[in-house]
């Protein structure tokens, strides 16, 4: 039987040797998490389960939705005789949302969050030649205040939350590393310069001399630089590119070069040795205009939720991941903004190859707005951290849609929206930091500005956009009646601004009275009125001179919500000429 997910699960920081351990685990829901106290860490489990799908999906082979309290995972592995005299890394991709790790019974790890991965060191535990017990305790009560995204904190789903997912849903494995090794690279391009800068520490750094850095293109090596690894806690190298080898990574053309990390001892002999790859490319903020390698670049995107109607969250192989982003540009989009979710490291990994553009953000619905705990941050930055090398990632966003008006009286959500948003700036000082997609704007220096607009008639949409270019485009106004009078927003300060939300045009022909199924909007009558809408709608925005893009909502049906451009099976619902036609009509701009 053929291990699920078993391409490797960090493609921006590679080393030969691995162990999966995606597969067939023993599994136990924990209704009342009282697993430690009924010995559930030192017995057999009652079922099964095949990861990395969680417990909800049909993929896992469970298929159970109701709430899990916490659930537990068991499996003897061996530990690879030929890993002697290294130190053995577990690495957990995601698990939602409090993770506790034991190895032959000892606690050796706990992490909380579901949307980033962690590291639990078994180098006192784990013996070459020798098995080892891993048991995985993951708690997750959904109904709490948490960073959840779209899941749905009621049993059905509903509006637009759905399915939820619990424990382990990203890949799990081993990787053996030497007593002194490399930590993951930061590497920043430098397009003026036409240089990379790699920031980098090593772990522990006794016995490490220097780092050797060998950069590469389809030609060869362009270049190589050393720098000593015994001094600072953090190395730092710039790696020049000589003027015939300069290639920009661009919207389209992906181009990336490979960089090679070779950590050494004082007599040049490799400690340790893995690869990673960078796009030379720069975003930059020009008045209204938001510039890529120096150029306006219309931002046509669409929102991907990045759900699956067999893995939930997790999509079921590695090609899917690719066939989400063809669809994308199939239908005439250059990017998307990853919605409500912190995408997979190989997600991210195609969209740097494709040269697909990227809004990371944070699927932080769920959270107490009126006690926001400091988790938030911690685990916003986690996402930061691990995708700052990413080419693809153009921008970001902690917060969507924090509804509550901007009001005069103290407010911690005022804390937490300019928190998370310097908290992105002071990790990334290269990409722009939208503070809160949509609404209650809190922050007087962000860098960006949006809307969300769901209107449905292009004629009143445009009236709505028509005063963008002159310094007043369309704000959103609360939401409850009798609160018009109130600030919705801190003032727009002439950033560059675009409708981040629009569209959501309901078509779903087969719908009857009575069905769980929506969008915004009236549902269309027919397939002429779905065109005759989306590309009114579209053409307002492409034709607005005050608007560096957007985002149409959604590239695909997910559960209920059924508004997307494709079906939630990825099937086709339109003429994708026709709807590619529409968004290419300001081709200039991108010339």
């Amino acid at each position: 039987m053929s291990v699920p997910r078993s391409e490797y699960p960090r493609p921006q920081f590679v080393r030969d040797q691995w162990l999966c351990l995606n597969g067939t685990w023993q599994f136990e829901i924990d209704h009342g998490d009282s697993g430690i106290e009924r010995g559930l860490l030192n017995r057999a489990l009652t079922g099964q389960i095949t990861l990395p799908f969680c417990p909800e999906s049909t993929l896992s082979g469970i298929g159970h939705v109701d709430y899990m309290l916490a659930v537990w995972y068991r499996r003897e592995i061996t530990i690879p005789a030929d890993w002697a005299n290294q130190r053995v890394l577990l690495h957990i991709q995601a698990a939602d949302y409090d993770t506790t790790v034991f190895a032959n019974g000892k606690e050796v790890a706990r992490h909380r969050g579901g949307w980033c991965g962690f590291t639990a060191d078994l180098s006192s535990i784990a013996t070459p030649g020798q098995s080892l017990t891993l048991v995985i305790r993951c708690r997750d009560d959904i109904r709490k205040s948490a960073p959840q995204g779209k899941q749905s904190r009621g049993y059905h789903n509903a509006g637009c939350h759905y399915t939820r997912t619990t424990g382990i849903w990203q890949t799990v494995w081993l990787e053996p590393v030497p007593q002194s090794y490399l930590k993951r690279p930061r590497i920043t391009p430098d397009v003026g310069n036409a240089m990379f800068h790699v920031e980098q520490s090593v772990l522990p750094s006794f016995g490490a001399a220097q780092i050797r850095y060998t950069l590469k293109d389809i030609q060869g090596i362009v270049c190589t630089t050393t720098a000593p690894a015994s001094t600072d806690f953090v190395v730092r190298a710039s790696l020049k590119i000589p003027a015939d080898r300069i290639h920009l990574w661009q919207p389209g053309n992906g181009f990336l070069y490979d960089l090679v990390m070779e950590l050494l001892d004082s007599s040049g002999k490799v400690i340790d040795r893995a690869r990673s790859y960078a796009g030379l490319r720069s975003i930059t903020v020009k008045g209204q205009s938001v510039l890529i390698n120096g150029k306006p670049i219309f931002q046509r995107l669409v929102l991907d939720q990045g759900y699956y109607t067999d893995g939930i969250l997790t999509a079921p192989t590695d090609d899917a991941l690719v066939g989400d982003i063809q669809l994308s540009l199939d239908a005439g989009f250059n990017g998307a903004r990853l919605h409500q979710k912190v995408f997979e490291e190989r997600f991210l990994y195609h969209a740097d190859r494709m040269g697909y553009l990227c809004w990371g953000e944070f699927g932080d619905w769920g959270i107490d707005q009126d006690n926001p705990q400091p988790t938030i941050i911690t685990q916003w930055l986690e996402a930061v951290q691990r995708d700052y090398s990413h080419p693809c990632i153009i921008g970001w966003c902690p917060l969507n849609e924090s509804s509550r008006p901007f009001l005069d009286r103290i407010d911690q959500l005022d804390d937490l929206t300019r928190g998370t948003f310097l908290a992105a700036k002071l990790v990334d000082a290269t990409r722009p930091v939208l503070d809160a997609s949509g609404y209650s704007h809190r922050v007087l220096d962000a860098d960006i500005y949006d809307s969300h607009d769901y209107d449905q008639k292009p004629d009143t949409f445009r009236q709505r956009h028509a005063k963008t270019a002159s310094g007043e485009p369309y704000v959103n106004k609360p939401w409850q009646a009798g609160r018009e009078n109130e600030m919705i927003s801190v003032g727009y300060r002439q950033q560059p601004y675009f409708v981040s939300e629009f569209g959501g045009i309901w078509w779903n022909p087969n719908a009857k009275p009575g069905d769980n199924s929506w969008g915004y909007g009236d549902r269309c009558k027919s397939i002429d009125e779905f065109y005759t809408r989306f590309e009114g709608l579209c053409a307002v925005l492409l034709e607005n001179p005050g608007m560096f893009g957007y985002c149409y909502t959604q590239l695909t049906d997910v559960f209920q919500e059924q508004n997307g451009i494709y079906r939630f099976d990825r099937s086709t619902k339109f003429d994708m000429t026709r709807i590619k036609a529409a968004q290419t009509k300001r081709a200039a701009i991108e010339a």
